[in-house]
């Protein structure tokens, strides 16, 4: 009989461990996909962001009385942060105001001006 209690005790503790085991592992599974899902979220975000950013530059160009904003397109590098301007302006005077639009509107990020100026 006692042959028999402890093939039954080791078996109990084997299913134990084994529990315990599948426990743990559904914790770190449960946490990683939760760290992938914050990633996930934060890219996501970061995309928003940068579109959200090209669009208030181009906004702001083109609402600019004083610029002819038609040939200018503005694009955005999430992980520079910068915002680039390419295309062509009719004088040099509005590539500088550009930049500066651009600056004014997007103060935190870095303005790179490729501007060329195209006269009409």
């Amino acid at each position: 009989m006692n042959r028999f209690m402890t093939v039954g005790f080791a078996a109990a503790l084997a299913v134990a461990a084994g529990c315990g085991n599948t426990a743990d592992g559904m914790k770190k599974d449960s946490k990683d996909a939760a760290d992938d899902a914050a990633q996930a979220t934060s890219s996501v975000g970061a995309s928003v962001d940068a579109a959200m950013e090209t669009a208030d530059v181009k906004s702001a160009l083109i609402a600019d009385t004083r610029l002819d904003a038609s040939d200018i397109n503005v694009d955005t590098n999430k992980e520079t942060k910068t915002v680039t301007l390419n295309g062509t302006v009719p004088a040099d005077s509005m590539k500088t105001l550009a930049e500066d639009v651009a600056k004014a509107k997007a103060p935190e990020w870095t303005v790179v001006n490729n501007l060329t100026i195209k006269p009409k």
